[in-house]
């Protein structure tokens, strides 16, 4: 019976990571896994899941408009789909998101979500919401802050490295603008 998984952390946890070998396993198996991630994150090219240690792979591109389950329904009718990735989950729409619980509770293929939990200034993203509250499977990927705790929150800096407090819930960058840290440090720099 499928599920859908809902990986999360904070930056730097390797998501993406975990993502290209998944795909690599069924692959390995000769079965069909379809990569999605969403098009506004083109750090490292358009069209691509790329991990930080240089794993890669072609994926499907989504906007918070597009309707996956008719997507899915189209490529699974072409070409049966064994499993559904995406990559930078948080992106995703309250209706995307239940498009998901469809595509596994009526075409039976397992969808593995990867994404952030909480934004810079530590609320939740709309994916990760409804992931969170809809998913048949939470798993916690783990990273640490400097001090060596377990890592759940990110923070925003300039360049100067100075933390940002207000703005766009997204922006995209990487190391250069975004560091993970517990909770502790998160709230000495926020709060």
């Amino acid at each position: 019976m499928a599920q859908l998984y809902f990986y999360y952390s904070s930056m730097n946890a390797g998501k993406s990571t975990a993502l290209l070998q998944s795909a690599y396993n069924y692959q390995e198996r000769g079965m069909r896994p379809f990569i999605m991630s969403a098009a506004l994150d083109d750090r490292y090219g358009i069209g691509k899941v790329t991990s930080r240690i240089g794993l890669a792979a072609e994926a499907q591109l989504f906007t918070n408009k597009d309707d996956l389950l008719s997507i899915l329904q189209t490529q699974h009718s072409s070409q049966p789909i064994d499993c559904i990735l995406i990559d930078e989950s948080q992106f995703l729409s309250r209706e995307q998101v239940k498009q998901l619980t469809q595509v596994v509770d009526h075409l039976d293929i397992p969808v593995l979500c990867y994404g952030i939990r909480t934004d810079f200034r530590g609320e939740l993203f709309p994916g990760s919401q409804y992931l969170l509250a809809w998913a048949d499977k939470l798993v916690e990927l783990k990273t640490v802050c400097h001090c060596g705790r377990k890592a759940t929150m990110v923070v925003r800096t300039d360049e100067h490295g100075a933390v940002i407090k207000d703005g766009e819930q997204v922006v995209i960058g990487g190391n250069d603008q975004y560091q993970s840290l517990c909770r502790r440090h998160f709230s000495q720099q926020m709060w």
